[in-house]
């Protein structure tokens, strides 16, 4: 850029020409080389007493009117919210972050959603068993939903009619003959599903029938060990036993992890997760449990001992297979539908591995009567 030179030579009180002038226009492209530039770089903006010094006849030109135009729009893009900057709020102020638990949790909301999970399970167990396997039911079909929406993110399309379909089957044949009715049940919904997709005429279909096979056995499956353990005449007990085993071992991890966790146990799976907080759930379920089969099943307590230390590791290997699962789907969580844990998913993960171990060590230590 350039500034005009006036016509006989420099106005009466300016410097005379000669080699002082060179600063003049030092850095600045020649004028012939503005048109062959199409984006010339814009000078740096003189402060406020340098421009009101400077002489009239070194008014910018349209082209330089223009640079300063853009440099002014830089400079306020530049005042904008940069990285690491909140976005303000209303008032001109930044908004807070959501205030979370050391371990990535809405503490009181998750509180407050497991009490209110937990009466509803124990109300349905007091007032009469089959208002518990209406909760298995109804628990099944949430389950499923949100497994079946989770996996349609992978690009997988398992059919959901054949899925609810089969899990109320499996329910109900558990419930009403037992263990062996429940493996028809499963195989029933598998050819179910099988028919249903072969139905539809898309691609896809081993890909597909594989989502299905893994909803079936993740969801209806594994809770319908849930109905054979409220099934005997302690059956409530048997329940109970179970579901506070996992609580124990829940409450344990946690504690345990946000106090002295410093080894992650599964960093590229749960990178919360540390050895720490695996050895407070095992204490605290094996604790726990031993004591609570000795008065409500009468069971002793070195039993009881092995049983909360076996339900322990079954409930953190099924919370680490479901973190697997959905790090391979690329979800955070199943839904949204519980505050504070997101899917009913995301709280069932432990219960689903537990409850079969549940009910194999209860049918050897204390086989129903």
């Amino acid at each position: 850029m350039t500034y005009p030179e006036p016509r006989g030579g420099h106005p009466s009180g300016s410097r005379a020409s000669g080699p002082s002038d060179a600063p003049l226009n030092a850095g600045h492209a020649p004028a012939e080389r503005l048109g062959q530039d199409r984006h010339p770089v814009a000078p740096a903006r003189p402060s406020g007493a340098l421009r009101a010094a400077e002489p009239d006849w070194a008014a910018p030109t349209a082209a330089t009117s223009t640079s300063q135009a853009e440099w002014e729009l830089t400079t306020a893009e530049a005042g904008r919210r940069g990285p690491g900057k909140r976005r303000a709020g209303r008032d001109g102020k930044p908004v807070p972050a959501k205030q979370k638990g050391k371990a990535g949790r809405n503490l009181p909301a998750a509180i407050g959603v497991g009490v209110g999970l937990g009466l509803v399970i124990l109300l349905s167990l007091v007032i009469r068993k089959e208002a518990f396997l209406g909760v298995l039911v109804v628990v099944a079909g949430v389950g499923i939903w949100e497994t079946v929406r989770a996996l349609k993110v992978a690009g997988a399309r398992p059919p959901l009619v054949p899925l609810f379909a089969g899990g109320i089957l499996m329910i109900g044949l558990a419930w009403f003959y037992g263990p062996d009715a429940l493996q028809l049940g499963l195989l029933a919904t598998l050819l179910a599903t099988v028919v249903w997709r072969f139905s539809e005429h898309k691609a896809g279909f081993r890909r597909d029938l594989a989502a299905a096979a893994l909803v079936a056995v993740y969801v209806p499956f594994l809770l319908g060990f849930g109905v054979l353990l409220a099934e005997p005449d302690d059956g409530p007990s048997r329940v109970l036993s179970a579901l506070i085993a996992v609580i124990l071992s829940d409450t344990g991890g946690y504690a345990a992890g946000v106090f002295f966790g410093k080894h992650p146990m599964a960093p590229t799976i749960s990178p919360k997760k540390s050895w720490e907080g695996f050895a407070g759930s095992v204490t605290a379920a094996a604790v726990g449990s031993g004591l609570l089969l000795y008065f409500l099943l009468d069971v002793s307590f070195g039993w009881g001992l092995l049983f909360g230390a076996v339900i322990s590791v079954a409930a953190v290997t099924g919370d680490l297979a479901e973190s697997m699962l959905k790090r391979d789907i690329g979800v955070k969580d199943m839904s949204n539908l519980l505050p504070g844990h997101g899917g009913l998913m995301d709280r069932l993960d432990s219960i689903l591995f537990a409850v079969p171990a549940a009910y194999l060590l209860l049918s050897l230590i204390a086989p129903p009567g």
